[in-house]
């Protein structure tokens, strides 16, 4: 048996238990592979739904132990070891579920595809209780992952508001945790497409440019030439694109992110000259069909990031294959392509 650190916990001012009748309680050995990882992050791995702080909260309260003893957050469990973790229920929801169409590309028992439509927002957030994603697959699915947040039920990850393509929903919480411990470990393979304007020079590149939330608004990222990094909070993050086509002032793409940061594609788009078409946060200017072709409406093409999430490529959570998922281009984007094939190629 291990022994326990736990010196960190002060028996004078004991914290609270929150030890309840509901709560549910698991247990998991460690196995080789995972040994000498943190406790909060091992944790963290296992209930991706659950913040680490909370899960922190938990392990000083007592609802974690490792061979029955209690532990701090920082102990590395061996090879063996016994986690039990009692997890308090999640608190009520109002999330209502709401008879929204869904274009659903893929579903079993384990998992929900859909092919996300741009202007729908993933889950409820800001005071947006309804017309959500997340009240969609409520109405639409007898079960759905449950994870700490009640307000996001199977919801894996997320799309910004008007990116359009593949988004994974998990049914139960096994594949919730495995399909997420794929994202963690960037073992899941991602491709966008977008347009973007001007005319791409590489065929190919990698973008490795950290980014950082804008000081000062929540909506916008930024990178450290903006803003001194003791000033900002900046993460890795990489994104490879090959050009699909150059056409006469625009360029096709496929982005392949390597990590998942908010806004990454259309930030480091951006930053090498060339942002995405209707972007207009980040430099991109809203077209129109007369823009393109020299006729024709005057009517915005689109007026957000033309951006898709073309194909995800997972390990199955529990049939352990591969599992290559696809989503068409959405009609405005592809719009924008017909034109741009009238318009010519560079």
């Amino acid at each position: 048996m291990s022994s326990l650190p736990n010196d960190d916990m002060d028996a004078s001012k004991p914290e609270e238990i929150a030890r309840d009748s509901e709560n549910s309680v698991e247990e998991h050995q460690v196995s080789r592979r995972a040994a000498g990882t943190r406790l909060d992050k091992y944790l963290r791995f296992r209930y991706p739904r659950i913040s680490r702080t909370i899960l922190q909260r938990y392990i000083k309260q007592g609802l974690v132990t490792i061979n029955g003893m209690p532990t701090k957050a920082s102990y590395e469990p061996s090879e063996g070891d016994l986690i039990r973790i009692e997890l308090p229920p999640p608190p009520s929801s109002d999330l209502i579920p709401e008879d929204i169409p869904l274009d659903i590309v893929y579903e079993d028992d384990w998992l929900i595809v859909i092919n996300k439509q741009a202007g729908v927002i993933c889950h409820p957030a800001h005071g947006t209780q309804s017309g959500t994603i997340a009240n969609a697959v409520a109405f639409h699915a007898k079960q759905l992952s449950k994870g700490s947040d009640p307000f996001r039920p199977g919801i894996v990850h997320r799309l910004d508001k008007n990116t359009t393509g593949v988004m994974l929903i998990a049914k139960t919480d096994e594949a919730h945790w495995r399909v997420s411990l794929q994202f963690e470990r960037r073992t899941m393979k991602k491709q966008y497409f977008a347009i973007c304007e001007g005319r791409i020079k590489l065929d190919g590149d990698i973008i490795n440019k950290p980014l950082a939330p804008h000081p000062e608004t929540t909506k916008r990222m930024i990178l450290p030439t903006a803003m001194p990094p003791r000033q900002a909070m900046f993460k890795e993050a990489i994104t490879e694109y090959r050009v699909n086509t150059r056409y006469d002032g625009y360029t096709t793409v496929d982005l392949f992110p390597k990590t998942g940061r908010t806004h990454q594609l259309r930030v480091h788009l951006a930053s090498i000259g060339h942002p995405i078409v209707g972007d207009t946060m980040y430099g991109g200017r809203i077209i129109s069909e007369k823009d393109l072709v020299g006729s024709g409406s005057d009517d915005p093409l689109i007026e957000f990031q033309a951006l898709h999430a073309r194909k995800l490529t997972l390990v199955h959570p529990i049939l352990e294959k591969s599992l290559p998922i696809e989503a068409p281009i959405s009609e405005r984007i592809q719009r924008i392509v017909d034109l741009l094939e009238q318009r010519g190629k560079s």
